[in-house]
């Protein structure tokens, strides 16, 4: 599905799993292993050089090693026979050493976190250059008034800068989720043949230290086979990061109707056409982000339905884990991708956003008079009043102001000045800037 992938699946993240970083992330664990093992004195070191010189991916041969991999049940197994071929072809010696002590999931499961390892890198540069970008147009679009919805009808005023801060926000909690997690996903995979350890003997603790060193990862009390709490919960984090950017794509593109129109997608030469109608300008990066969070559910509940797996070794469960969470990583970096450009180059109609907080002809501002009114005549007779005074206006099709004024309760109460401020938008926003200031000072302090 290449043709697919500038759509939806960023380049980097998807490089990061293509099929040579696959197989070269397993010949890093043997490269290191060996080092390991020569370190503790447990293999010569002459046989090191042969085989880390041998761990190079364009040295196999992919489509035997797929082939061969049906028949073995996984492509380890495979893997370590061309490596030991290669090695022996220069070194027939250090041959007998490859994938000393190890098994084929050690290969497999460390692979996938050296192949993790560049992801979070590169998923983390990509989320700071959102929020940065996120940052900035929050502070643009701090005071720019539009209509607060809820269950998708006018509620209140707010500003867009507020609803694009509630966006950042979450977006702070992610990075800190990320660094929070980081260290403890990011984990060495290496039991042996039933989680022991035991072809090692005694080096087998010292042997994992330096293996977890020469990979930079972090060595777990025990091999985690098949306890896979790691992979879920990395699995998580990236589908809750791609929740909260579709919950943005989603707002925005309905604040793209027609009907609506207080934003747009950048403009860009041939971006968001109609094949057939010359006006379009369709919404294709919330399309495109829409489309691969709607992924997201299914590829986690197979990774939930994996968490079963059986003893000390899986069948089946950690089998469908492997192209599973490098779907969902890809496609969580096609999200960011998508937001990014979205974010940076939207286009805002202010005066649009401010036009449509008046076509209900003042009803948004019905909750500030009934609350001022209440201090006179009580909050559940205020209330009611209004609302009574709401329903005519709709009927009548008119303005609130001008009922309110005939009200004799009301002018009692609340003069034509009073009623001026009550009924501007302006004046109602509540804490909409202090709640800015928060996030904008939170971004602040990671000094991104």
């Amino acid at each position: 599905m290449s043709l697919l992938t500038p759509l939806l699946r960023t380049d980097a993240l998807t490089a990061v799993f293509s099929d040579e970083q696959l197989v070269q992330g397993m010949l890093d664990f043997e490269a290191a292993l060996a080092k390991a093992l020569a370190r503790c004195g447990v293999i010569p070191h002459e046989a090191v050089e042969p085989i880390v010189a041998a761990c190079r991916a364009q040295r196999l041969d992919f489509p035997a090693l797929a082939a061969a991999a049906a028949n073995a049940g996984n492509l380890a197994i495979p893997l370590v026979k061309q490596l030991t071929q290669v090695v022996k072809a220069s070194a027939p010696g250090a041959a007998r050493y490859v994938h000393w002590g190890a098994t084929s999931q050690d290969a497999i499961d460390t692979g996938l976190m050296l192949q993790l390892q560049q992801a979070l890198q590169q998923t983390e540069s990509r989320l700071q250059r959102l929020m940065h970008v996120l940052a900035e147009q929050v502070a643009r679009y701090q005071h720019t008034l539009m209509a607060g919805r809820t269950w998708m009808q006018h509620a209140l005023p707010i500003t867009y800068g507020l609803k694009l801060a509630g966006t950042l926000d979450a977006l702070l909690r992610w990075h800190e989720r990320l660094q929070q997690m980081r260290p403890r996903v990011l984990a060495l995979q290496f039991g042996g043949a039933a989680g022991t350890l035991a072809s090692l003997k005694e080096k087998g603790p010292q042997v994992a230290q330096a293996l977890a060193d020469e990979l930079n990862l972090a060595l777990p009390d025990t091999p985690w086979h098949s306890q896979r709490d790691r992979i879920i919960e990395l699995a998580s984090w990236y589908a809750g990061l791609c929740a909260t950017l579709g919950k943005f794509a989603n707002d925005f593109a309905l604040m793209m109707q027609t009907e609506v129109a207080e934003v747009s997608e950048p403009i860009a030469e041939g971006r968001g056409g109609s094949s057939a109608m010359p006006h379009k300008r369709n919404p294709v990066s919330c399309a495109a982000i829409l489309a691969a969070v709607a992924r997201t559910p299914g590829l986690m509940a197979t990774l939930y339905a994996s968490q079963i797996q059986q003893h000390e070794r899986a069948l089946g469960g950690w089998q469908a884990e492997w192209e599973t969470l490098p779907q969902l990583v890809m496609l969580a970096g096609g999200v960011l991708e998508n937001s990014e450009y979205l974010l940076s180059g939207m286009q805002v109609n202010a005066q649009k956003m401010r036009d449509n907080l008046d076509i209900t002809h003042g009803l948004v501002m019905a909750e500030s008079v009934t609350q001022a009114l209440a201090a006179h005549i009580g909050k559940a007779d205020a209330h009611h009043l209004i609302e009574k005074i709401c329903h005519r206006a709709i009927a009548l099709d008119c303005p609130l102001r001008p009922l309110l004024e005939k009200d004799s309760l009301v002018s009692q109460h609340l003069s034509s000045e009073q009623l001026t401020q009550l009924l501007d938008p302006a004046n109602a926003v509540g804490s909409a800037d202090h709640f800015v200031r928060q996030v904008l000072a939170r971004f602040q302090e990671l000094g991104t």
